[in-house]
């Protein structure tokens, strides 16, 4: 497959002249170029999924589930390709880029499997003879928005609910990692699913993604990105009140209590740092760790994530970490690393950018901060974890809670009183208990406050991209 991005609208691929230049982050070097489409490609592939929505949800949803079946298998008969391609665009190393492609086949089969599970309620009416029917609707036309993050899985997290519970989708890419959502259009390009269900543009989310959220055909927006861009996404959807999915910023906290399992904690919150790079929402960032246990977690985190191997994923040796997204980033964290350094806060590991070329930032690890440095605050998305010593479990959760932040959580303890009471606690959409912050497909990711409104997986999720409508009979 090619690294070129093709516009996918109504079922053909149109003529789309490029304008931003795609780097490999491992290299810096640039692979290929997007679109930034204009006001009239969104409308065009807008109207095209307004078009065809109606056929599409009056299809038994039985039916919409074999065409999410149909792309599955496509996904998979590609899967080596298609990992080389996330791989390149977005620097994950090629066993994470291959387990996202894997993931993804297994997701559109899951909601797949929703088509015989979709239920309404019959609800007791207050009136003899009156019989009360509630049913789940299509929204109509969803926009979904992609980070660069997870490029491809994205797209499945945003098409498959989408499509099984009868909407058409506008599909943009994050300008960064285009090439993977064309490469899925053309797959999907051979199977059955009627032109129009799925579209695909890309472009600058102040040009393009404004033009999408904004437009009054669309019923819904479905992002995943940085909480300033999610604020955006409302005030500019607000126009015409068009609902709002937003899975935004994460601020992670880990308790570790002194009866917990101290390797299992290094080890567990070391490969969050390592996973993609640190660049997902929902790991680690903040670790409050109980004084008994410190001294020993300290040193032997400091060793774990000093140990971490990185490079290019196609390089001559294996790396367990890759590059971060581009140079910008780079720069982001090294500031906030060395603002906290500058405030009095110990770097016991890494703390500078790693030498050669690409967007490589060595793993890190720091100690000692204090609640007021924007180290403690602000998002890093990146590999560097802070930890800082607690006196109890009633502190550990305080400080916890003490970010505009709400998405993942978790702790490490042997004690099934303080499991719970931190579970009931913790002001979090999640709360992990020994192990990593990765949610299943099942349950339902969802975060509070700045990070996010309403959720994206299993059935919860699922029905974010429905309406109700109640039928009131009376015979």
């Amino acid at each position: 497959m090619d690294l070129k991005f093709e516009t996918y609208i109504g079922g053909e691929f149109l003529p789309t002249a490029g304008g931003i230049e795609v780097l490999n982050p491992a290299t810096g070097q640039v692979i290929g170029e997007a679109p930034d489409a204009d006001a009239g490609v969104v409308d065009a592939a807008l109207r095209s999924a307004d078009a065809a929505q109606p056929a599409w949800a009056r299809l038994p949803a039985h039916s919409r589930g074999l065409a999410l079946r149909a792309i599955a298998t496509k996904v998979r008969e590609n899967l080596p390709e298609l990992a080389r391609i996330t791989a390149l665009e977005q620097g994950k190393v090629l066993p994470l880029a291959q387990m996202e492609i894997a993931l993804t086949a297994e997701y559109l089969d899951y909601m797949a499997e929703w088509g015989r599970r979709i239920e309404g309620e019959v609800i007791s009416s207050d009136r003899p003879g009156e019989t009360m029917l509630l049913f789940r609707r299509p929204m109509g036309v969803v926009a979904g928005i992609l980070p660069w993050n997870f490029p491809f899985f994205m797209i499945a997290r945003k098409l498959a609910p989408a499509l099984i519970t009868g909407n058409a989708i506008v599909v943009k890419p994050s300008e960064e990692t285009p090439f993977g959502a064309a490469a899925f259009a053309r797959l999907v390009a051979e199977t059955d699913l009627p032109p129009g269900i799925f579209n695909l543009i890309c472009g600058r989310g102040p040009t393009t993604g404004e033009a999408l959220v904004s437009h009054p055909l669309v019923q819904m927006v479905s992002f995943t990105g940085s909480s300033a861009a999610g604020s955006a996404i409302m005030a500019s959807a607000a126009r015409n009140i068009t609902k709002v999915n937003l899975e935004l910023g994460g601020k992670a906290p880990a308790i570790v209590l002194d009866d917990a399992n101290v390797d299992l904690a290094v080890g567990t919150l070391a490969a969050s740092k390592t996973i993609n790079t640190g660049q997902a929402c929902n790991c680690a960032e903040r670790v409050y760790v109980h004084k008994a246990v410190a001294q020993e977690f300290r040193d032997k985190l400091a060793g774990a994530i000093g140990a971490i191997t990185q490079g290019d994923p196609f390089g001559t040796q294996d790396v367990a970490m890759g590059p971060l997204i581009n140079r910008a980033a780079v720069q982001r964290i090294g500031a906030l690393v060395d603002n906290a350094r500058s405030l009095g806060a110990e770097v016991l590991a890494g703390g500078a950018p790693a030498d050669g070329a690409g967007c490589h930032y060595r793993p890190t690890l720091v100690a000692g901060t204090t609640p007021d440095m924007d180290i403690m605050h602000r998002e890093i998305f990146g590999p560097v974890i802070v930890v800082n010593e607690i006196d109890s479990l009633d502190e550990g959760i305080a400080l916890a809670n003490a970010s505009e932040y709400g998405l993942t959580s978790s702790i490490f303890t042997d004690s099934l009183s303080s499991t719970m009471k931190a579970i009931a606690e913790l002001r979090f959409g999640e709360t992990y208990v020994n192990r990593e912050n990765f949610e299943a497909i099942q349950g339902f990711h969802a975060g509070v406050r700045k990070s996010g409104i309403g959720g994206t997986d299993g059935k919860h999720g699922l029905y974010e991209y429905t309406h109700t409508q109640v039928a009131y009979i009376q015979n």
